[in-house]
């Protein structure tokens, strides 16, 4: 049999590989337990009260869809960031520790494929990773706050067929955002033969980029932030969608994405591969 490319490292055995990591099951386990801990939380504590400030935490009870965008809410700033920099830092850094990228390439395994079917794998469970959480917590909401319209922190409802249409522009937006976070854990992956190094430097860098737009003296800059636009999906919550913010957030997310992609696949290419 003559040796084709296409043949080599095929996704449905890097789709195994990836899923018998304990990463890949610790990282779900938690996503799809925690809407169960924040309804265990409400169950105890009680209905939440008015703050000073309308928020989703003072609405969260009162739907399966108002309890499954305060989850969102709550997680986008860093339970996501983590989930999706685990599954994209760890792909490459890994089999480097474990002294097995050079097996994989003496297969022999194209880089550039290598690298292409582990990006595509580690994508794929990274957005099956964002979604978990909130259909888990709509199955969550359900069970404990029954199905209804979206109360609105601000005031209003929004009835339940125009409510998943939002939450179907949340989901999807939630997924561009989080695009940059997922390059940027893959760019350390094929830097360091540490996985740990490589998650960590994402979500530490995703930590300072928060930090750095909480300082209003920058002023305009912060727009450039790669977290600044990340919670810019509460725009599909307002009476009517604003896309602004959104195709803002979705733009910058997206090129940055590319550049830190196009820098992964060169670093990759020139890397002298020991381990």
């Amino acid at each position: 049999m003559t040796y084709q490319v296409r043949r080599t490292l095929p996704l449905r055995v890097e789709t195994v590989r990836q899923f018998r990591r304990r990463r890949t099951l610790f990282a779900f386990a938690v996503l799809l337990l925690l809407p169960w801990v924040l309804v265990a939380a409400f169950k105890i504590g009680g209905d939440p009260g008015p703050d000073s400030v309308p928020s989703l935490v003072d609405v969260a009870t009162s739907s399966a869809l108002n309890f499954a965008l305060f989850a969102l809410f709550v997680s986008t700033g860093f339970l996501l960031v983590v989930a999706v920099a685990l599954f994209c830092g760890d792909t490459v850094a890994s089999e480097a520790g474990w002294s097995s990228l050079r097996y994989l390439l003496a297969a022999p395994v194209p880089r550039d494929r290598l690298l292409r079917q582990k990006l595509i794998v580690a994508l794929g469970y990274a957005v099956v990773a964002v979604l978990s959480l909130p259909l888990m917590s709509l199955v969550a909401g359900t069970v404990a706050f029954g199905w209804g319209d979206v109360e609105l922190p601000t005031g209003g409802t929004v009835p339940v067929g125009t409510a998943l249409q939002r939450m179907a522009i949340i989901a999807g937006y939630s997924l561009v955002a989080q695009l940059v976070v997922a390059a940027l854990a893959f760019l350390l992956s094929v830097t360091t033969d540490s996985p740990l190094g490589a998650v960590g430097g994402a979500v530490g860098l995703v930590i300072v980029s928060n930090i750095l737009d909480a300082v209003t003296a920058l002023g305009s800059l912060r727009d450039f932030l790669p977290t600044h636009w990340m919670y810019a999906w509460m725009d599909a919550l307002q009476p009517d969608v604003e896309w602004t913010g959104m195709a803002k957030g979705a733009a910058i997310s997206v090129s940055y994405a590319l550049v830190l992609f196009a820098l992964a696949f060169r670093r990759f290419r020139n890397r002298d591969i020991v381990s």
